[in-house]
């Protein structure tokens, strides 16, 4: 499963096909969801644009699929406004959205070593909404045969943030009680399936219409936030992964045990400028508390999907799909993202490969 790693790759950019080794096609551009400013839904439409190519230490795939996770959102927002420093200032550096990818290598750009042209990925590129995308070597891992495209290119976001939520800022132990809101969702399907691959007795939160879900994928108990108080039964949990972006912290405490772990990974409640307001207050309380209230911020490391990788080799994880859009219908799709519709993941198929 290990590629070798390399130069993180360059953004694509409409227009641009210089650097690399071209694919082997007259056809120099491609379809792609573009955005020129930031906002809602509304900003991304379909265009034809220039095809990248892969530059030195990158690599270029013909894009088969890709998943659309909250954080594509918050880059296509451009909230919380801190983003921008990095995503830039007025409108996005990177005009084409989208970070989960799954696909196939086309080309490869000089110092590159590990991949060959026609091997399936999957990983974290630049602009997944596209036909093609490039992406850093050290962000790709081969895709198990026993996986879609469509499956594939749900996995890395979410499943890294539920991976290391749980196993590095939870440091969650064989035999722990973990509690997990926002159960059904991107980030909860992969933090149940992993918690349970862990060793820990599973109690997941979510909505009357998704409790039927959130047990098939291994929960040992599901609660239905709208019958059921997580904070006011008589059970404790060791540990508490909050995805759900709106409990309060005194809740939360509530249900932890006198010296369980809090790890806040939902941030929708702190304004418009930082994102960060549950965070910030439970970090500045936990010194005073014998319970460890802490964040984190997800890392894209090579050896991680690794382990996602191989957790799916092994039967353990499976990517939950809740409804796979053609390209053109990827504003719907952020769309019912940001409804709460989704169950799983949603998928952006970019080709009709399966």
């Amino acid at each position: 499963m290990k590629a070798v790693t390399g130069a993180v790759g360059r953004s694509a950019t409409p227009g641009d096909t210089s650097g690399g080794t071209a694919p082997g096609s007259r056809r120099q551009t491609m379809r792609a969801i573009v955005q020129a400013g930031y906002g809602s839904a509304d900003v991304l439409h379909l265009a034809e644009i220039g095809r990248p190519a892969a530059g030195d230490g990158e690599v270029l795939l013909r894009v088969h699929a890709a998943g659309l996770d909250r954080g594509t959102w918050h880059l296509m927002a451009g909230q919380p406004y801190l983003i921008r420093l990095v995503s830039g200032l007025r409108a996005p550096k990177n005009p084409v959205p989208g970070l989960d990818v799954a696909g196939a290598v086309v080309a490869v750009g000089a110092d590159v070593t590990g991949f060959a042209v026609g091997e399936e990925v999957f990983g974290i590129g630049h602009g997944s909404f596209a036909e093609y995308a490039r992406a850093g070597p050290a962000k790709l891992v081969r895709k198990p045969a026993g996986l879609t495209f469509a499956q594939a290119a749900v996995v890395a976001v979410s499943g890294l943030t539920a991976l290391q939520g749980l196993r590095d800022a939870g440091r969650l132990r064989p035999g722990q009680h973990v509690l997990i809101t926002g159960a059904s969702g991107g980030v909860g399907t992969f933090a149940v399936q992993i918690a349970k691959a862990l060793g820990a007795q599973v109690t997941g939160v979510c909505s009357t219409a998704k409790t039927d879900l959130v047990a098939s994928i291994g929960a040992d108990h599901v609660l239905d936030y709208t019958r059921d108080d997580f904070a006011a039964g008589p059970h404790r949990y060791d540990l508490i992964l909050d995805i759900g972006g709106n409990a309060a912290l005194s809740r939360l405490r509530r249900a932890l045990t006198p010296a369980g772990t809090l790890v806040i990974a939902g941030g929708e409640d702190g304004g418009r400028w930082t994102g960060m307001g549950r965070q910030v207050r439970a970090l500045a309380l936990s010194p005073f508390t014998r319970q460890r209230l802490t964040t984190f911020v997800s890392r894209q490391r090579l050896a991680d999907l690794e382990t996602l990788a191989q957790l799916i080799e092994a039967g353990q994880l499976t990517p939950v799909i809740g409804k796979t859009y053609p390209l053109r219908q990827a504003p719907d799709a952020m769309r019912d993202l940001l409804a709460g519709h989704a169950r799983g993941k949603l998928v952006i198929a970019v080709t009709d490969a399966g």
